[in-house]
């Protein structure tokens, strides 16, 4: 009997990873990393940004440059990975073994339309193009995309955030993998498109009998999926077990600390003048048609009767992706145009042409959500920082000083001046990105997204230092955000936006106690992950 047991359970491993280690030069960046995936089961690694997650996966597939060292065992249908050449591998990426990244816009292919980038596979295959085109079609129904005939044309840049991460998950499915590879499949998704696509991920699994390995830095979204977890830090295993035994008892202060969603409490509110005021702002895009390209109609992109912003306030603007929150964020900051008054401390900047507008630019900032795109890759952090100072004509010693300081505020020494973006972590990119907006001494900054990107520790370290940042120097924010723990952290207000209408705002307080939309009910029971299984899914398909 125990022989046949012990049968049965080497049959149901399809993946056994032993003793798996990569080094480059003297350090060591995973330390003898042992697991066993099971038929139909899920895996998650989870762990802060440098754990280790992405790379042991990329291992699996020989993704890894040459310069790094790697042993061990990787057993797939009795072969060892480790031991194929490049060509052999091709055989197992994408047919046995497929990956989906964590940035559907840069693992899209920008000159290719959906209909290529889904069936390229298929194209290799040697399939006539109808064979393929009626496989992409079936596989884009597969992953809940609708009007899918309208889609094949389409580039990435003309699809959704939840409609690219669609995508890429229907290309890695087009040779039918046996184990699918989903790194941080969700990151940059606002709460509800995060539940669909995981429900989707897990659907399509159970359907396909796939098994699953899920990257995440965010433990508790994993526990509504995984069936065993392997905690990573720093490219050891911290913990590794089934998911419920790892949340029942984590084993050390770290396991606890990727569970831990307390980023403390917003400021209080005090009573202070007004700096931004917008009244009747809309903001529409022109709707082009036919041969010619000739403008049909508008589309409303986010429409906002009335908004004020005190000194020294935070508000916080929600919704789900395509509800206008950045559409707002660029109005404001005249990066696109709008109607309607734009009132910051008194000018209506919407009155102003470029010239006079120039000056006042200083004043207010923004942040953007990736800052390793945003950041030039050619400049060092003291070029990047001081480059809206040299503009200025200010003199050189000056421009140093006002960088030291700058840097000091975000926390960071001086010894980074001379790094570049890429030799920076997520959350140091994030500090240098703030820094170059605090140098000008702005009023307001606007944040889009600043901490999507990163794992749940360095967040809270962000969301602390904004917290600082605004009470040192009575700076206003408006924080865009899909994070209600990261909303609620710093925001005296919140505004909810939906499909371009400001369907809400009230107190942070009154609006997490009594949320007056259903809307904004669904919102605060998605950001519950550790309650997810306990309210209704929420299902608003795009």
């Amino acid at each position: 009997m125990h022989s046949i047991h012990d049968n049965n359970h080497a049959a149901s491993v399809i993946l056994d990873v032993q003793k798996l280690h990569i080094q480059h030069e003297q350090m060591t960046l995973l330390d003898n990393l042992s697991f066993q995936l099971h038929r139909g089961k899920t895996l998650a690694l989870v762990g802060e940004s440098g754990s280790g997650k992405t790379i042991s996966c990329l291992a699996l597939l020989g993704l890894l440059p040459s310069s790094l060292l790697r042993s061990g065992r990787v057993n797939y249908a009795d072969i060892d990975l480790l031991k194929l050449s490049a060509q052999q591998l091709q055989s197992i990426r994408g047919h046995k073994i497929a990956l989906i990244f964590q940035d559907p816009m840069a693992a899209l292919n920008p000159l290719h339309q959906v209909e290529k980038i889904v069936g390229e596979t298929l194209i290799l295959q040697g399939l006539s193009k109808q064979v393929v085109r009626q496989r992409v079609i079936q596989l884009l129904n597969d992953v809940g995309l609708t009007q899918t005939e309208a889609l094949l044309k389409r580039y990435p840049h003309q699809l959704s955030g939840g409609q690219r991460q669609r995508v890429m998950i229907a290309a890695a499915l087009a040779l039918d993998p046996e184990i699918l590879i989903a790194d941080e499949p969700t990151t940059a998704l606002d709460v509800t498109l995060q539940i669909q696509i995981l429900d989707l991920i897990k659907t399509l699994q159970q359907q396909r009998k796939m098994s699953l390995i899920l990257i995440s830095h965010d433990l508790n979204l994993v526990r509504q999926y995984a069936d065993d977890v392997i905690v990573m830090n720093q490219g050891r295993v911290e913990q590794q077990g089934a998911t419920e035994q790892v949340f029942q008892h984590p084993a050390t202060s770290y396991t606890s600390e990727l569970m831990n969603h307390d980023f403390g409490e917003a400021l209080a509110p005090a009573l202070t003048p007004t700096l931004l005021q917008l009244e009747q702002l809309l903001v529409q895009y022109p709707i082009k048609q036919g041969w010619l390209n000739r403008v049909k109609g508008q589309q409303i992109a986010v429409e906002i009767p009335h908004l004020t912003l005190m000194q020294g306030e935070c508000i916080g603007i929600v919704g789900e992706s395509g509800s206008g929150k950045s559409s707002l964020a660029l109005a404001i900051v005249r990066l696109i145009q709008s109607q309607g008054q734009i009132l910051f401390q008194q000018q209506n900047l919407n009155a102003l042409n470029q010239k006079q507008l120039r000056p006042l630019r200083a004043n207010f900032q923004i942040v953007f959500q990736d800052p390793f795109s945003s950041l030039n890759p050619r400049l060092t952090v003291q070029q990047i920082i001081a480059e809206g100072l040299t503009l200025g004509y200010q003199h050189e010693n000056h421009i140093e000083a006002k960088v030291s300081q700058a840097l000091l505020d975000v926390e960071l020494d001086d010894r980074f001046k001379h790094r570049y973006p890429h030799e920076l972590s997520g959350g140091q990119r994030q500090r240098v990105a703030l820094a170059r907006a605090l140098v000008l001494k702005p009023q307001l900054i606007i944040l889009d997204e600043p901490t999507s990107s990163l794992d749940r520790t360095t967040q809270r370290a962000i969301v602390q230092l904004l917290r600082r940042l605004q009470q040192r120097y009575q700076l206003s924010y408006l924080l865009i955000s899909h994070d209600l723990h990261v909303v609620r952290a710093i925001s005296q207000k919140v505004l909810v936006l939906r499909a371009s209408q400001m369907i809400e705002m009230q107190t942070t307080e009154a609006l997490f106690a009594h949320p007056l939309h259903l809307y904004t009910q669904q919102l605060i029971q998605a950001s519950q992950y550790h309650s997810i299984d306990k309210v209704d899914k929420i299902n608003c398909q795009k």
